[in-house]
């Protein structure tokens, strides 16, 4: 796709960032079967462009970061993503997830305002999420008389505590986890000013893609696959990875020269 009609997208060839930007603030940028198209191809633009190294994703500006599922669309019955035939339903994470779609580019999300429902598919497979001070996030599935399963599920497997998962689907609309309570819980790992947000997931995403890609790709593989395997697999098959080797990443890397820089700077979380 040359053009997309839901998301922008930028490469700034010079940091190797992508940035993506969900683009529907007139319908709190919720999700349609036409956007999870353009993800799809998304997914596999940035994975097949060797000038990208990091995917920051992001939400147009508006009272939320994404509300899941576009509702007005819902009793359209051509809507694949509401078919009613049980044995051949889609699952919208199948499209919407980077590493659904076989994309470890390393993933930075930058959380505003509300994050309700399937807007969790994004930051559940991301790598790093941040939120700006007023963003909340909600699963409003069973207020609705919905069955709310996947959402949670991605959450429990990103590390969100199993009595946290419980609380936010059992009180769907009525009570909402706020930034502090968000970063307690693992859903993001800093908060900022809304001002400071989109500047700060930048940087974050330009440190990493300064680093070699194959390094960074191949470490995520790992770690997301480990997660489908009994903790004996996982290692013996992170042995595997690291055996491999990494001839291009170490092409791409001064180790004498990185060794000898002792005026290196860095910070502490």
């Amino acid at each position: 796709m040359a053009e997309y009609q839901t998301v922008l997208f930028e490469k700034d060839a010079a940091t190797n960032v992508a940035t993506v930007t969900i683009n529907r603030p007139e319908a709190m940028n919720s999700f349609t079967y036409e956007m999870c198209m353009e993800f799809v191809d998304i997914w596999k633009r940035c994975k097949d462009d060797d000038e990208i190294h990091v995917i920051l994703l992001r939400a147009a500006a508006g009272r939320a970061f994404s509300t899941g599922i576009d509702v007005t669309r819902i009793s359209d019955p051509t809507n694949p993503l509401v078919s009613t035939d049980e044995f051949n339903a889609v699952d919208p994470g199948e499209f919407l997830g980077a590493k659904y779609n076989k994309c470890w580019k390393p993933l930075v999300v930058a959380v505003h305002g509300m994050c309700a429902g399937g807007g969790f598919y994004w930051i559940n497979e991301a790598d790093i999420v941040i939120c700006s001070e007023e963003a909340t996030f909600f699963d409003p599935h069973v207020t609705y008389g919905m069955t709310s399963a996947l959402e949670p599920y991605g959450a429990l497997a990103r590390g969100m505590p199993l009595p946290d998962v419980l609380r936010m689907v059992l009180l769907g609309n009525d009570e909402r986890i706020g930034a502090m309570t968000a970063m307690r819980l693992g859903i993001v790992s800093e908060v900022h000013p809304l001002d400071q947000l989109y500047d700060r997931a930048r940087a974050l995403a330009e440190q990493i893609a300064e680093k070699p890609t194959q390094a960074t790709q191949g470490s995520l593989k790992a770690i997301w696959q480990s997660l489908d395997m009994p903790r004996s697999v996982a290692l013996a098959t992170a042995l595997k990875y690291c055996q491999l080797g990494n001839e291009k990443g170490m092409q791409q890397v001064n180790r004498t020269k990185l060794m000898a820089d002792k005026a290196k700077k860095y910070t502490i979380r």
